[in-house]
């Protein structure tokens, strides 16, 4: 189990009044201790309800996002990502650039070996986009060409 320590940072898990942000707010996102840095693993997080707005028209954009990621020293608490993905409802900005912040705000935050960010957004005049963006360090820059590669061969 983890102590009060460990979980020192961790304010929204358990919080009874959270409340949703009306607009972009990375500063929610929080982390916590990996307690297993000797081992590379994958931690992925599914995210089907991702809700953004056109720049340009307000109208609502509809995707699926999936973040994937190998942890170095700190690793994103789940409620505080889902708050800070509820907080794009607002927010207008286009698929590639969604995908792209959110993949440099989980960088900024945890620094971890390896990153990966996939939407899939419904389609919007007959046309569906699917934007993949990720990054990794000095020692994962094959990963990152090859997960890079096969993005597209997925279609």
């Amino acid at each position: 189990m983890r102590t009060e320590n460990e979980l020192e940072g961790v304010t929204l898990l358990g919080n009874q009044g959270t409340k949703y942000p009306d607009d972009y707010a990375p500063g929610m996102l929080e982390t916590f201790e990996n307690k297993h840095p000797e081992r590379e693993y994958v931690v992925t997080f599914d995210c089907p309800e991702f809700t953004t707005l056109c720049p340009k028209t307000g109208q609502p954009d509809f995707g699926h996002i999936y973040i994937s990621y190998i942890p170095r020293h700190r690793m994103v608490e789940s409620k505080s990502l889902k708050l800070y993905l509820f907080s794009f409802r607002n927010h207008g900005d286009f698929h590639e650039d969604c995908v792209n912040i959110i993949l440099n705000d989980l960088w900024e935050l945890m620094d971890p070996l390896y990153l990966e960010v996939k939407g899939i957004f419904m389609p919007r005049g007959g046309i569906s986009i699917y934007p993949f963006a990720n990054k990794g360090d000095a020692d994962h820059q094959e990963l990152v060409k090859l997960r890079r590669l096969d993005n597209f061969k997925n279609y």
